[in-house]
Parts: C-alpha cells; sequence; structure tokens
C-alpha cells in the first residue's frame, strides 16, 4: 500500500476534510490517503503575503510526512506555496495542485479557462500560468469575488457562483476545458463535468493520480542538481526543527 500526504497549506480543518474527500475519491484501491494541515499559519490564502507565512507549515508537514515513510506528497493551494523548497526536503514526488491541473488540461484540451475565488488571486495564476509555461495555453481567468472560506460556509452561494462561473467560461472562452483555481473546489468538478459536457479539472485528484503514476514508475524528487537536499548550516532557533 502507498501512502500520499495531501496537505492543505491553511489551517481550516474544514477545508482539509473537503480537500481530503476529494483525494480519497481519486485515489486507486491499495492508496492511503492522509490529509494534513499546519496548526499555525493563515486561516486562508489569498496572497504573496499568506503564501509565504504558508510555506514553512508546507515544509514542516513535508518533512514530518518524509519521516513517516509517505510515498509522496500533494500541496493543495492553488498557489503551489513553497513547491520547489518541499521539493528539496523530500524523498518522493510532490504535486502542486496548480501544476497538475494545468498539466491535465492541456492533455485533454488545447485551451482551457480558470475559475478562481478573488480577483486579485488572478494575478497570482497568471504568474504560475507563465512560470508553467502555460500561459498561451490559457483562455480565460475568472473570480467568483467570494473569499476562499466562503467555499466552507455552508450557504452554498460560493458554490453557486463557481457554477455560474464555469457555465460563462463554457459559453464566452472558446476553451475545451475548466481548471478549479482553488483546492476548496475540489468536490465540485465530478458534477460539473457531467453538468456542462466538458473537462472540469480539481488540482487535488490530477495531483493525486500523478503521485501515484510517479511512484507506480519508480520516481521520487531528483536529488541532482537545484531540488539536492538543502545544504547544511545552522539554522537559527526558531527554523531548527526543519533540519
Amino acid at each position: 500500500m502507498s501512502q500520499i500526504q495531501v496537505i492543505n497549506p491553511n489551517t481550516s480543518q474544514a477545508m482539509t476534510e473537503t480537500i481530503g474527500a476529494a483525494a480519497r475519491a481519486a485515489a486507486s484501491p491499495g492508496t492511503d490517503i492522509i490529509a494534513v494541515s499546519p496548526s499555525q499559519g493563515v486561516p486562508s490564502i489569498e496572497g504573496h503575503f499568506d503564501e509565504a507565512i504558508a510555506a514553512i507549515g508546507v515544509l514542516e508537514q513535508v518533512k514530518r510526512g518524509r519521516e513517516q515513510g509517505v510515498s509522496g506528497h500533494v500541496i493543495a493551494c492553488f498557489g503551489d506555496p513553497g513547491l520547489l523548497a518541499a521539493r528539496e526536503l523530500a524523498t518522493g514526488p510532490v504535486i502542486g495542485i496548480a501544476e497538475a491541473a494545468m498539466h491535465t488540461a492541456t492533455l485533454v484540451a488545447t485551451r482551457f479557462s480558470i475559475v478562481t475565488t478573488l480577483p486579485r488571486t488572478l494575478i497570482i495564476a497568471r504568474h504560475l500560468l507563465q512560470q508553467y509555461g502555460f500561459t498561451h495555453h490559457c483562455a480565460a481567468l475568472h473570480a467568483i469575488d467570494l473569499p476562499v472560506l466562503a467555499l466552507e460556509d455552508g450557504s452554498g452561494l460560493a458554490q453557486e457562483k463557481v457554477r455560474e462561473e464555469c457555465l460563462q467560461a463554457k459559453q464566452q472562452d472558446g476553451s475545451g476545458a475548466i481548471v478549479l483555481g482553488c483546492g476548496g473546489m475540489a468536490t465540485l468538478a465530478r458534477e460539473l463535468t457531467q453538468e456542462l459536457g466538458m473537462p472540469v479539472i480539481d488540482g487535488v485528484s490530477a495531483a493525486v493520480k500523478m503521485v501515484e503514476a510517479l511512484v507506480a514508475l519508480g520516481f521520487g524528487t531528483s536529488k541532482h542538481g537545484d531540488l539536492a537536499r538543502p545544504i547544511a548550516k545552522l539554522l537559527s532557533e526558531a527554523f531548527q526543527h526543519l533540519n
């Protein structure tokens, strides 16, 4: 049995449960999903400041998972906070959900749209599109203009806004697929795929399948080059536990 650690980088337990449910629904028989989140940090991630704080919690969880012998790790925030640093610490593969969703979209469509939460996070999504080389594949970006935690408030408003933006994307963008730009949207993808008649991609599920595939192929994170283990050095007291 393989174990995949799925890390919600914010401190919301409700969102961790949502993400864990989506990961378990996607996992193959014999794959054990361990859904975790940091005990300290930010309750939601909606900007560069939040991502910087959350990255430390991600590294702590990756180190813990590595020590527990997990097969690989998923960073379940659409900003992919701390992704490359996490790969330095990890032995198994580490996949971010934005990276996974974008790659998946290009395998099933020539152009995709992204639906995310706040308008300010559209800029972060554009940065990731450039970083991952998918700018020319992305037809449009949409925001529901609600905060991340609205997805967990029980009102259903955020979920309906996601649906409306996905319908708009289908009708107006000329895209062949839609990427959901928040880990808290993870459980919406299957229903929306059926309703819209086109792939609506949840990065949590995609990342789980990618980790499973890499593990099955016998690949972990390369330790040759810049993703080699961090250079040993004396860390100050607040960070000694990351050694």
